[in-house]
């Protein structure tokens, strides 16, 4: 997810006008008790365009519009208010001070913020944020915020992570090493910091994994990709990674397919695990069909699973995408956190311990196994399972490596700072 922070830019001081832009599909009351109220933030007008983040909102919006058509939550309706804080940290503040002082929300669900600047403002107020998008370090800092992928870490409030220092395996690398036979990698990145510290990062586990690597950069604002292209082929590359966003990324491949670059993998992130691939790479059929992605959730073109099939039904007419399956799929987990809450009845420290509890949560299939430990110090080494699908045309994302939950490798884990 880190790779959604190379396109990092200066927010302005201004409070963006869409940043009080609140929906809502407010429901009835019942005999059950007044409707549950949950927020979804998502930084639907950004720097990075207006689509880039909205999936999970869409995805958990779709759930919930079903929820409530089933009777709800224990007889109570589930009300919607969403926030757009245009993808800087001054909307992202006043989303947050909008929707928990004003709207009283009982939690927030799908967040999926450009700049997460409201996060102490929700940990303080004891909010549970359940199912964010891990765009930054907050799923790694601070209590009440639970991020759809799980954390280890202790999220006292203070530093991200062990003291400043969050930690990532090498099990895609090591994927790609095994399984495609791939030995020389090449990673791509922008002339700007938080690009070229994502690639650093990326370039360490290659290196982990035994790869040779080759490390290319771009100028942000004049990028050659065609002279980049050009010397991967001649490296003899086999395997491509990035640091960079969705326009550059096809910018790249029409430019490897321009130069005759063949190979065996492009792979991408799971920003780009959408439908939009044909529309967004129609200029670079070859690298088009060797995109690969990987994840922690099942790929949302995998219809032969049932959990799959009821998320695809509940879309229609909304775009598909990964990051939607994951909204769904935070929205369930609410759902079932709360549902779990009897006597004396619903409230946030029993959706908390919901959370908090060591049983892994899977979202029916959906989710590999996610859990919080806290652990006190990072652990060296980690059993990781990973979601891998390609992309080919006619067919859209292929899975590969056989089911998620069992394409899996205890792998070192890394150290970087965010």
């Amino acid at each position: 997810m880190a790779a959604l922070l190379v396109l990092s830019a200066a927010c302005g001081s201004r409070l963006p006008e869409s940043a009080s832009d609140v929906r809502r599909t407010p429901p009835a009351a019942t005999a059950a008790g007044p409707p549950i109220r949950v927020g979804i933030i998502a930084s639907a007008t950004s720097p990075v365009g207006g689509a880039a983040f909205t999936g999970p909102r869409d995805g958990a919006q779709a759930y919930f519009d079903a929820l409530n058509a089933r009777g709800g939550i224990d007889g109570r309706r589930v009300e919607v208010i969403t926030c757009d804080d245009g993808g800087s940290g001054v909307g992202n503040d006043a989303c947050v001070h909008e929707l928990l002082d004003e709207d009283k929300v009982f939690a927030l669900v799908a967040t999926t913020a450009f700049a997460y600047a409201g996060a102490p403002r929700v940990a303080a107020a004891g909010v549970p944020d359940i199912g964010g998008q891990p765009l930054g370090p907050a799923y790694d800092t601070y209590p009440h915020l639970y991020g759809i992928y799980g954390s280890s870490a202790p999220r006292e409030g203070g530093k991200p992570g062990w003291n400043g220092v969050l930690y990532g395996g090498t099990e895609v690398y090591r994927w790609f090493k095994r399984e495609l036979g791939a030995r020389t990698a090449a990673v791509v990145a922008y002339n700007q910091a938080s690009s070229a510290a994502y690639a650093r990062h990326v370039r360490r586990g290659l290196e982990a994994e035994g790869y040779r690597v080759v490390a290319e950069q771009v100028d942000f604002a004049l990028p050659n990709y065609r002279a980049v292209a050009a010397d991967l082929r001649e490296q003899g590359v086999d395997v491509v990674f990035d640091a960079l966003d969705t326009h550059g990324n096809a910018r790249l491949c029409a430019a490897m397919d321009a130069v005759g670059l063949r190979v065996a993998a492009k792979v991408t992130n799971v920003q780009n695990w959408n439908q939009t691939v044909p529309r967004d790479f129609e200029d670079a059929p070859h690298c088009r069909n060797a995109l690969w992605v990987t994840g922690a959730s099942r790929n949302h073109d995998e219809t032969s699973h049932p959990a799959v099939r009821e998320f695809r039904d509940a879309m229609r007419g909304r775009p598909l995408s990964q990051w939607a399956l994951e909204g769904w799929a935070a929205a369930m987990w609410f759902t079932d956190a709360a549902a779990s809450c009897t006597a004396p009845g619903l409230t946030r420290a029993c959706v908390e311990r919901f959370l908090d509890r060591p049983k892994p949560y899977t979202a029916r299939g959906l989710l590999l196994p996610v859990t919080f430990e806290r652990l006190p110090e990072p652990p060296r080494t980690s059993r990781t399972c990973l979601s891998v699908a390609r992309w080919q045309d006619g067919r859209g994302w292929v899975t590969r490596g056989g089911d998620m939950t069992t394409n899996c490798a205890t792998v070192p884990q890394l150290g970087y700072r965010p």
